[in-house]
């Protein structure tokens, strides 16, 4: 997946790495995270609970295997709530790369997930996952945007 936003590189990386800016985004439109753990160092670990509009839960957790602040990420992720964890467990790898603008500078992420099987990348696909990510980015834009209007997101 590929998305363009209105950010330094530094705000984006941010906003994927600390528990208080994922709380204001992650997930699709609707649901909410309601638990949210983050140990960023190589080896550390992410817990993520989100709670959908109809009380659905969904548990997300990984390991970070590569960490270059402020421009990758490479993690790995596992819905916890499937039955098959270990064998859905996918390698995530963000990679954030910021162009200058005139007014203000863009940052290009792009992330690739690596399933074990192609049975098990199509399964997720086919769960609806790609539109979720979709909407949560569409929440961080508005994240961003509010930061910008009101000057109160800073990169660390």
């Amino acid at each position: 997946m590929t998305r363009e936003f209105a950010a330094p590189r530094r705000l984006v990386f941010d906003a994927h790495t600390r528990p208080d800016l994922l709380a204001r985004w992650y997930g699709p439109h609707g649901w909410r995270l309601e638990h949210c753990e983050v140990d960023l160092r190589v080896g550390g670990g992410w817990h993520y609970r989100l709670r959908g509009p109809e009380g659905v839960a969904m548990t997300l957790r990984g390991t970070y295997l590569d960490l270059a602040a402020p421009e990758r990420i490479v993690t790995t992720e596992s819905n916890v709530d499937c039955e098959a964890r270990a064998a859905h467990e996918a390698v995530v790898t963000t990679v954030l790369v910021e162009h200058e603008r005139r007014t203000l500078p863009t940052t290009l992420l792009t992330t690739t997930a690596r399933f074990p099987t192609r049975a098990v990348r199509d399964a997720v696909l086919s769960s609806g996952m790609e539109r979720g990510v979709v909407q949560g980015f569409e929440r961080l834009d508005a994240v961003l945007a509010a930061g910008r209007v009101a000057g109160r997101i800073t990169a660390t």
